[in-house]
C-alpha cells in the first residue's frame, strides 16, 4: 500500500523558492539527482517508495508535492545515521489545504492527501499567492 510523507518547507516563503533551492542543490551533484534528508528512517520506506510522494507545506499550506524515487539510509562524518530521500525534480501543484505546523514529517495516507490542482487553473499561474490571501479565498469559495 502507497503511502505519502507530509513534511514542511522550513524558511521557505513561496513554491519558486523551493524550487530554486532545489535546482540549486541538484547543481552540487551535477544536475542528476536530488534529495532531501532527515535524521529518521521512515520504518515505511518500501511503501513510500512505491509510489509515494512528500507533501510541502510552504506558509502553512500544503501547497506541492514531488514524487519519491527512493530512499537511502547514510551515515556522515561524525558517525551519525540520517535518511537521505530522492525526490523526482518535477512538482505537481496541489489543492492548497491549511496545516498547523508540526517538527521532522509525518505519513500521510493517499486518501487524506490533498488533491492535484486541475490543469490550467488559477495556481498555474499564481502559485506564490500569499497564503493569508489563500486562505481566506478558499473561505471565500472563491479559490
Amino acid at each position: 500500500m502507497t503511502v505519502n510523507l507530509l513534511r514542511m518547507a522550513v524558511r521557505i516563503e513561496s513554491i519558486s523558492q523551493l524550487k530554486e533551492i532545489q535546482t540549486e542543490r541538484r547543481a552540487l551533484t551535477d544536475g542528476r539527482r536530488l534529495h532531501t534528508f532527515t535524521r529518521n528512517m521512515p520504518k515505511r520506506a518500501d511503501e513510500l517508495i512505491d509510489g509515494g510522494s512528500i507533501y510541502w507545506v510552504v506558509k502553512r499550506l500544503i501547497r506541492v508535492r514531488q514524487m519519491i524515487i527512493g530512499i537511502e539510509k547514510m551515515t556522515n562524518d561524525e558517525g551519525r545515521n540520517f535518511c537521505a530521500i530522492e525526490l523526482d525534480p518535477s512538482h505537481t501543484l496541489l489543492d492548497p489545504r491549511p496545516q498547523k505546523p508540526f517538527q521532522g514529517w509525518r505519513y500521510l495516507k493517499p486518501e487524506e492527501s490533498p488533491p492535484d490542482a486541475p490543469k490550467g487553473g488559477a495556481m498555474d499561474f499564481d502559485s506564490d499567492m500569499p497564503s493569508e490571501m489563500m486562505i481566506e479565498l478558499r473561505e471565500l469559495g472563491l479559490l
